[in-house]
Formats: structure tokens, sequence, C-alpha cells
């Protein structure tokens, strides 16, 4: 009797939030299904989960929270998820972010999962913010880290190699586990150069409207080169997020007519084209911004602070410029170079596509990642 074909290997990836697997990992979840894995979603569900389940991803809902601190929810929660892999027998699952490692991590190990992919793709709030509120969670989720971040078997992708070496330096990583991955990789092919629009200069920030990603450094440089050029900031805040910026905040920065606010918006390849100069002021660090990605992939130039992550993204005096983070001036001071110049725009521009092409294009990172999974399969190529 002729064998039957054994079942499919299943990858499970854990997020706090659907939208931002649809944003950062689709494509990797994607490259997985199509290289025979059954992919599963698990997350708190918006309105992506109906666009991601159309591709052919399974979507689980979970009541899934970043701002929860409630310990024994977090542990039911925790428990709930155990018997959830328990359900699946995932061959190998991918935790994301800092709260999803925590806590994945445990319930991956009550559930008797060992291949273990963990994935910090910054180190989020509690790491990045002087609040007392980070402050004090801060040694309850680095040892949460410790227990859970590198045990037997995981890897551990890093997007930038500041985080890889500290947390490395730190005791918190095996050095065999870390694997470096910079960044969500960009579709080169719908992020792509197009000619410079006519009239005024703009720069445009695009992020979480959060407080790390520099919004209020970016409106101070604005109001610094007032009349110079125009000034964009395209993004939603981010209630999940203790770190994130009140609308009304938003809307009296652009009532003095210093910004112009656009909101959350989806159509990003378009405003990129409509734009001249890109700007990723972070204060503190990131993993490796998409969106300083695929400014770069479109052509543009990119002014950003040199902190973990965002100096990952730009080749000072190549690329765009480096600036300290938090230094409104030396911000203005960089975007002032690029805006009186077409021709540093266009050289810069190029360079950054070039860089984007050959490094981060999302073929790249998507075999790269693959090629962690199946290094935790047994008689799969490594």
């Amino acid at each position: 009797m002729p064998q039957s074909a054994p079942p499919p290997r299943t990858l499970v990836f854990l997020l706090t939030e659907d939208w931002f697997f649809a944003s950062h990992f689709w494509a990797r979840g994607l490259a997985a299904q199509a290289a025979g894995w059954r992919v599963i979603l698990v997350a708190r569900q918006t309105e992506a989960t109906a666009r991601i389940r159309a591709s052919g991803i399974e979507v689980i809902p979970v009541d899934f929270s970043r701002r929860r601190l409630n310990p024994f929810a977090e542990l039911w929660f925790t428990l709930k998820l155990a018997r959830l892999y328990r359900q699946l027998k995932p061959t190998v699952v991918h935790h994301i972010a800092l709260k999803p490692i925590a806590i994945g991590g445990l319930a991956a190990r009550l559930a008797g999962v060992r291949a273990i992919v963990n994935a910090p793709t910054g180190l989020g709030f509690v790491f990045s913010s002087d609040k007392p509120l980070a402050k004090l969670l801060r040694p309850f989720v680095t040892l949460a880290l410790r227990l859970t971040l590198s045990p037997k078997g995981a890897k551990v992708i890093f997007e930038n190699p500041d985080d890889l070496a500290a947390l490395t330096a730190a005791g918190m990583v095996r050095p065999a586990a870390a694997v470096l991955i910079r960044g969500a990789g960009v579709n080169t092919d719908e992020f792509s150069p197009a000619p410079e629009p006519p009239g005024p200069v703009r720069v445009i920030l695009i992020a979480r409207m959060i407080r790390a990603k520099g919004i209020a450094v970016f409106c101070e440089a604005a109001r610094i080169l007032h009349g110079q050029a125009e000034f964009i900031l395209a993004g939603a805040p981010d209630p999940g997020n203790l770190d994130s910026i009140p609308e009304a905040e938003l809307r009296a920065w652009q009532a003095e007519s210093i910004v112009t606010w656009l909101g959350p918006r989806t159509d990003i390849a378009a405003l990129l084209r409509g734009a001249h100069i890109a700007c990723q002021p972070s204060t503190y660090r990131e993993g490796l911004p998409k969106s300083a990605l695929e400014a770069m992939a479109a052509g543009k130039p990119l002014v950003a602070t040199n902190v973990p992550g965002c100096r990952e993204a730009v080749v000072d005096g190549q690329t765009g410029f480096l600036v300290p983070p938090g230094d409104a001036s030396a911000l203005a001071a960089g975007l002032k170079k690029l805006i009186a110049s077409p021709e540093l725009r266009a050289r810069m521009g190029a360079a950054a596509r070039a860089r984007a092409v050959q490094e981060f294009s999302s073929p790249h990172i998507c075999a790269q990642t693959l090629l962690v999974y199946a290094a935790l399969v047994p008689g799969d190529p490594p």
C-alpha cells in the first residue's frame, strides 16, 4: 500500500496584534506557506484578520493586551495559551516582541514545545522609557526574559547588532542561539524610485505616533525650519502603547501650522512618492524601522538618529545623515542640507535604493528566516 504523505509542518506566530503581523511578518508567513508549512497566527483580532485569512494563513484570535499588567490575568492567559499549543502541536513557534516572548516562552515550556524562535523586534516601552512605570517593570521583564528568551534549542532573531551584542553580553541570550536578520524586509517593487514631485520640499515622518519615535523632536525641527519646507506626519496614535501621544497633542501641533498630521494611512508608497526627504528621529532605540526600509527602497534620503536600529538604515553621508537623538537643532541642520540641494537628495536617494535592493529586499529576509526554521526541525536541511 502506498504510504500517506506526512502531515505538514506547523508554524505558529504569536504576536499581540494582527496588524503588526500584517505590516512586518506577513511576507515571511507566506514564504513559509509556499515552502509547505501550515501557518497559524495567534494574536488579538482587528480588521487585519480578514485580509490575513484571505491569504490562506489561519488566524486564532486571543485576548492579548499590551497594556494589561495584572499578573493573575497574565498567568491565566499563559495557561490558556499552553492549552492551545498542546492542541495545535506546532513544529515551530515564532514569538515576536517582548511580551509574547515572555508569555509564549512559559506556555511553550508547559506544552512541551521545544522548537522556539524568539524575535525581540525592539526593546520596547519598558527599556526605552524613563517613565516611573517603565523603571518599575524593568527588573520583572528582565527576569522573565532571562527565563524565556534563550532556552535550550531556541533561536533568537535580532534586527540589529547592537541589541544582539547587548543581550548576549548580559547573559540573556546564548551566543549560539543568536541570529542577525536585519529588519522585516521591503517589497522593492511596490516601493520604487520616482521623479521628485514639483512644489515645495516635503519632509515626511511615517511612524506610530508614540513619543519614542521622536515625534516631538521632529515638530521642534519643523519649527526651526519653518517656511523652508513642508513637514508631514503620517501614522496613528497607538492606544495599546503606554508611550502613545494623545490625538489632541497632535492636533495642537498641526494648529500651529508647523506640521501636517495625516493620521493613519495605508498608501505609504504613494506618500513617499510625494515626498522629497524621509525622517526617522527615534529618541531611544529601534529594532530596524520598516518605514526607514521603505523610504530607502523608494529612493529617498533619510535623516535618522544615531541609535540602535536607525543607524542600521543609514550610511552617514552616503544615504542620508545620522544625528544625535533628542537634538532638534541637529535634526534641523541635517534636514536643511537636503532641503537646499536637489543634487544631494538625488545622489543619496540613489545610494539608499541600491542598498535596499541588495541587503533588505523581502525575498532576502524571508530566505534567511526559513533557514532558521529549518535548523530547528530534525531532518530539514540547515
